[in-house]
């Protein structure tokens, strides 16, 4: 055993090492700080580096500067060095919990999910009370698929007031993969907290949520009783139905029944009680999310026609807002308020001019429809929705509302530490193009937090286009764009290209002049990467039984048809062939069903477009990735890749949800 010779560090120096430990550990603090810039967090860390290398000029062997050290260069992609830097602390001070929490989270970023938690229970063995630990193995056990724990660590971390947003974020992503099989009151109160907390994207939220109210109201139970007075005192309801999408036939059937004992009142007592009103426009927004794709009696159809109509007479006498508001709401629980006849009346007020519970309701069902209308006038493709019925224009979906919860970064940064690409040749700001219908979450993400990128959304639908738009100018964004797939085939025809192509849903076989390979060969240049998701959706048995009647009885995409089909599939979800689609949640919107049964993914453009780039010769698979985020080792994937393309029998990757990686040769 070696002994180890420490130089002595006399009391000024000592003095001094420590001042500069506290400035490191402050601009550290600022360099991972989600309300500051990334240009600033960059010059922060590299004030910490400066810091800590004088540090340990003075006292090379200081624990501390060593470890903070060894984050520094994990936040800089240097892997190797911040692991020697962490164990190098370890041997000058043993026993540091913050040291096996440094090397946790190392292991962690290098896809160790096990061997991360054992680091993580090592600190916790130094220190019971390492919140950093504990969180450590929440993030292990749900790397390592162990959803269930991982949730009650969070659950936990929540409860000793360990708020943070990777908490949160962390919690969302277990509940995704839970099964509720019980009432459970605990879990509610987890689902109203993930529900109440600002910056999560609550529409993933919708299976777990809907899961937990089929459990609570005993939907399974033929004779439960459902109370109107409870169920509009149910914040988890309430919540849910404001922010979600819910896959599960049982709850789409408690909200149709709420709807109509709500109506049924109302045709009895001729007003809205107040009590009613907050659950009344919960449906109402939940309502519009489906597309209004909720089935209505006819009774009901007939009740909502008489009060639109004395709707259009209240505003032809010139009544006053109040009087309105009761019949708006219902008026809204069972269509978009802005394809009524009255809806121009709505225009004389600005949305803020309403009460302020009213709003969101009003926004989703007249003021934003008016604007993506505006918008959409700016294509040519509008022309197709002139010969539709207002109720037959297609909406946007998905009904995403908030984005994902991510750090800022930059795509540079991402290159060069997740592909281990080279960046220094690349211009300051990058391009991107994120191909495929459904882009505008994924593309309005990257265009959020990556900070040195320009991003092009293009999309096969209008209504998702117009959305976008909306959305990014409400948000500010001025570094993305959303357009149809006619202008993103001009602009490459001019000869711009594109640093980055991701490719999400597949363009439909109505895309007749489109070859998704013949755009990304003709954008992309030598150091482009294409990211592809291999797998296709939309192919259960019974999307292929719908779209085999669609074209048997040549339906068109109208709201009555895409009703009665979706009736069809619903009055008969227990037989087998039904059950797939039923779990899916493109099925509770009549848009998603829309994009599933008249235009589906055109599975021949990713056949093509995985024959272009399995030629070694000009392009290289740099990463694979499965469903879970772990990476693959890519030289079997790539034979997989070389075999499928010349025809060979073997497995098709495209029954496979892998996410891949190629770089462009030249």
């Amino acid at each position: 055993m070696q002994a180890k010779h420490q130089v002595p560090v006399s009391q000024t120096q000592q003095a001094q090492v420590a001042r500069l430990l506290l400035q490191a550990n402050l601009a550290y603090g600022e360099s991972n700080s989600n309300g500051v810039s990334h240009i600033r967090r960059l010059k922060s860390r590299q004030e910490c580096r400066g810091y800590l290398n004088e540090a340990l000029a003075l006292e090379p062997t200081n624990a501390g500067a060593l470890g903070l050290l060894g984050r520094v260069e994990i936040d800089d992609g240097q892997f190797e060095k911040a692991h020697k830097l962490f164990n190098a602390s370890l041997d000058h001070q043993p026993g540091q919990a913050q040291q096996y929490c440094n090397l946790g989270y190392w292991a962690l970023k290098t896809e160790r999910p096990a061997l991360a938690e054992r680091y993580f229970l090592q600190a916790l063995d130094c220190d019971r009370q390492s919140a950093a630990a504990f969180c450590g193995i929440a993030h292990a056990k749900r790397s390592l698929g162990q959803f269930d724990v991982a949730y009650l660590h969070y659950r936990k971390l929540l409860e000793t007031g360990a708020k943070w947003e990777s908490v949160y974020s962390g919690m969302l992503t277990c509940a995704q993969h839970l099964e509720v099989n019980k009432a459970d009151s605990a879990l509610a109160r987890d689902a109203i907290a993930l529900l109440q907390r600002e910056g999560l994207p609550h529409q993933e939220l919708g299976r777990f949520v809907g899961a937990i109210i089929h459990q609570q109201y005993d939907l399974d139970n033929p004779n439960a009783q459902i109370f109107l007075e409870a169920a509009s005192e149910d914040e988890l309801l309430i919540l849910a139905l404001r922010k979600t999408l819910m896959p599960n036939p049982a709850v789409e059937e408690l909200i149709t029944l709420l709807r109509r004992a709500i109506i049924a009142e109302v045709a009895q007592a001729v007003e809205l009680r107040d009590e009613l009103q907050r659950l009344a426009l919960a449906i109402a927004e939940y309502a519009d999310r489906t597309g209004h794709a909720l089935a209505a009696n006819d009774d009901e159809e007939r009740l909502v026609a008489a009060i639109n109509d004395s709707l259009q007479a209240q505003f032809a006498l010139g009544e006053e807002q109040d009087a309105l508001i009761g019949s708006l709401i219902i008026s809204a629980m069972y269509g978009a308020l802005f394809h009524q006849t009255f809806a121009v009346q709505l225009g004389q007020w600005n949305l803020v001019d309403w009460p302020l519970a009213l709003q969101p309701v009003l926004a989703a069902s007249y003021y934003d429809r008016a604007q993506e209308e505006a918008i959409k006038q700016n294509f040519d493709e509008k022309a197709e929705e002139l010969c539709l019925d207002k109720t037959d224009v297609p909406q946007a979906w998905p009904a995403w509302s908030q984005l994902a919860y991510r750090t800022e970064s930059s795509l540079k940064t991402l290159m060069a530490t997740e592909l281990g690409l080279a960046t220094d040749n690349l211009p300051a700001t990058l391009r991107i193009m994120v191909c495929g219908a459904q882009s505008g979450q994924r593309a309005m993400e990257l265009a959020s937090y990556l900070d040195d990128v320009e991003v092009i959304a293009v999309d096969e639908s209008l209504a998702n286009i117009a959305k976008a738009t909306r959305v990014a100018n409400d948000m500010g964004r001025d570094n993305i764009v959303f357009w149809p797939w006619s202008i993103a085939q001009r602009f490459v025809a001019d000869g711009h290209q594109v640093h980055w192509i991701e490719v999400g849903r597949l363009p439909s076989p109505a895309m007749t002049t489109l070859s998704l390979a013949a755009l990304v060969n003709e954008a992309t240049g030598s150091g482009a990467v294409v990211h592809i998701h291999t797998a296709v959706a939309e192919q259960t048995s019974g999307d292929k039984q719908i779209r085999k009647l669609v074209s048997e009885h040549k339906l068109q995409p109208t709201r009555q048809a895409l009703r009665q089909l979706r009736r069809m599939v619903l009055a008969n979800r227990k037989d087998a062939t039904w059950q797939e689609l039923t779990a899916d949640a493109d099925f509770y919107s009549l848009g998603g069903c829309r994009d599933r049964w008249f235009r589906p993914q055109d599975t021949a453009q990713l056949k093509e477009l995985m024959a272009m780039v399995s030629n070694e010769v000009e392009w290289k698979l740099v990463k694979a990735r499965d469903i879970d985020g772990h990476s693959l080792a890519t030289g079997p994937v790539q034979k997989q890749i070389q075999a499928e393309a010349l025809g060979s029998e073997v497995q098709s990757l495209m029954g496979q949800n892998l996410s891949v990686y190629f770089q462009r040769r030249r």
